[in-house]
């Protein structure tokens, strides 16, 4: 592994270069000879066939006057004989040598780049990206573009302004690194992308390169991945401008990215807050910051740099190493909050850190419980796909949260029980039809079995509360008149209906639905049955009996004829003493 060179302002004098050819490799008809290239720690390789050598001696004779006798001439016969190419490697390596010492200073410009130095040496990398920037700098900034740049070519620039050589060396105008300073200062969009391993085909580990980004004096947003953030100096220059920060595959802690300075200081507190005990330092906030998307890290707390982050609206957690969620109680103006594939376990309390939480993705962690969701009540968006939900009665936690829209449950142990979806939607209330579960817009079906689903269950609070002495007599003073059907022997009498029954529902198939409720079964005797009908068609009217353990049900419109039997288009629900449907 490739070693940087030192990162500050006392530098070791820059070693000497050297190229040594180490082989070669037949190709179709000709040979290719593999230049193994030698910068201080950093090395790579070239490969070039003869005439490409030729070609490059003709150019330096032309341009710098060099010795026409200096590379070693063209073999029509025999010229990929193993004798003969094992002759010409030692004199090519003689040949490149000699130009490497002819050019101490500056490497002339065609030899630079035969030996690859615009994209693995420090001064051919910044001369390359000062000619691109000459060209066509002005009409990346007029676009608003997003800029790319590799870490090899920011640890150039720094480690070329930290040399204090005269910023167009090699004399050609085009390569002055003034042009890359202009261009860095007005840039707003910058994004740095490293690589995984070796860089091309040098030894060079790239995201292990530092550099400086305090050469960018007006960035907006800033896009950095594959690069180590213990090694990125210069990006606090930016806080007053910066509202979009993504930092992916880079950082060990949320410290390294928003306060690398906390290293060098026992107690810091960010600036505008009452002061307390001993403070030996206070650190300017991120005033301008309001996305932050710190993902694909191995990040393991929420620690207390988020203190400097108070203007955050969207915060990017995903795919890290969190156990607990903390300290978000700092962010008042966070409303998107992406805390999927942690290792979360437990919600409790997170109502008292989240309070004006509008989109929430917990998905794929450790979750059972829901109950810490209960007190969310600006939630709009809830992703909790991929965790360990069991029980139904979690989704009851948010099941009574006035702002929910969006819920993804799938990949939870609860999401295969039968009738799953409505038996979700169900908890939801009078507010099922509101919800879109799992990415799917719930059916007129759904939720006509919803709007059953809800009247059995509070049938079946009725029967609860009917069937308890103690609350009985409480309830009988709140109940109000309604038909009950005894056998014909008996004149009608009037049964009471609690107070607490389920209001008329609206089926969205139009048809009648009924729920009926055993009172006092007598079996094998007749008993009556406490009945409530409603639907599109409010006049419809309904009774019911029981004998020997059958149902008997009369139901039709107001004035019409009535029959023994529900009408063909009528859904009924029938609830037995034992609480199941029959």
């Amino acid at each position: 592994m490739a070693t940087s060179r030192t990162f500050g302002p006392e530098r070791e004098a820059e070693p000497a270069k050297e190229a040594r050819v180490v082989g070669s490799e037949l190709v179709d008809t000709y040979t290719v000879y593999i230049i193994q290239v030698t910068d201080g720690s950093h090395e790579w390789t070239v490969k070039h066939r003869y005439s490409d050598f030729h070609d490059l001696h003709e150019k330096l004779v032309a341009e710098r006057k060099i010795d026409k006798n200096l590379l070693p001439p063209k073999k029509i016969i025999g010229k990929n004989s193993r004798s003969l190419v094992e002759k010409r490697e030692k004199d090519l390596e003689v040949y490149l040598q000699k130009l490497l010492a002819a050019f101490p200073g500056v490497t002339p410009r065609v030899l630079a780049h035969f030996l690859h130095f615009h994209f693995y040496e420090i001064n051919g990398i910044t001369a390359a990206l000062a000619e691109e920037l000459f060209e066509k700098g002005e009409q990346l900034l007029g676009a608003g573009e997003v800029f790319a740049i590799g870490p090899l070519q920011l640890y150039a620039v720094t480690e070329q302004l930290q040399q204090g050589k005269p910023t167009c060396a090699s004399g050609d105008a085009k390569t002055d690194l003034g042009h890359i300073l202009d261009f860095t200062c007005r840039l707003k969009y910058l994004k740095v992308s490293g690589t995984e391993g070796p860089f091309g085909t040098s030894n060079i580990q790239e995201q292990l390169l530092p550099f400086d980004l305090s050469i960018f004096k007006s960035l907006h947003q800033v896009e950095i991945s594959h690069c180590d953030a213990q090694h990125i100096r210069g990006l606090v220059a930016s806080k007053p401008t910066l509202a979009t920060l993504s930092v992916r595959f880079s950082a060990t802690s949320m410290k390294e990215v928003l306060v690398p300075e906390a290293s060098e200081f026992d107690e810091w507190e960010p600036e505008g807050t009452a002061l307390e005990g001993p403070v030996t330092a206070v650190i300017p906030t991120w005033q301008a910051l309001t996305t932050l998307d710190l993902s694909h890290n191995s990040i393991s707390e929420i620690d207390e740099s988020v203190k400097l982050i108070p203007k955050i609206e969207f915060l990017d957690l995903s795919h890290n190493g969190l156990l607990v969620v903390d300290n978000l109680q700092h962010l008042y103006n966070l409303v998107h909050l992406d805390l999927s594939y942690n290792k979360l376990s437990s919600l409790e309390g997170l109502h008292t850190k989240l309070g004006n939480i509008k989109t929430l993705n917990l998905a794929g962690n450790l979750l059972e419980s829901l109950s810490g969701l209960h007190k969310l009540y600006s939630l709009v968006n809830l992703d909790l796909r991929d965790n360990r939900i069991e029980q139904m009665e979690e989704v009851r936690s948010i099941g009574s949260l006035p702002c929910l829209e969006h819920v993804s449950l799938l990949n939870n142990p609860l999401s295969i029980i039968p009738d799953y979806r409505t038996k979700v939607l169900a908890q939801f209330g009078e507010r099922a039809s509101e919800v879109c579960l799992d990415d799917t817009v719930t059916t007129e079906k759904e939720l006509d079995t919803v709007e059953v689903l809800k009247a059995i269950q509070k049938a079946k609070e009725v029967k609860s509360k009917l069937s308890n002495p103690e609350k009985r007599g409480g309830e009988d003073s709140r109940l109000s008149a309604a038909p009950c059907i005894r056998p014909s022997s008996s004149p009608p009498t009037v049964a009471p209906a609690s107070a607490s029954l389920p209001q008329p529902i609206l089926s969205n198939q139009g048809n009648r639905v009924c729920i009926l409720l055993l009172v006092e079964p007598h079996s094998p005797a007749w008993a009556s049955w406490l009945g409530w009908g409603w639907g599109r068609r409010a006049s419809t009217s309904f009774q019911g009996q029981t004998q020997g353990g059958q149902c008997l049900l009369q139901a039709g419109p107001r004035g019409g004829t009535r029959g023994r039997g529900a009408w063909p288009d009528a859904s009924c629900c029938l609830l037995g003493e034992d609480s199941r449907l029959l």
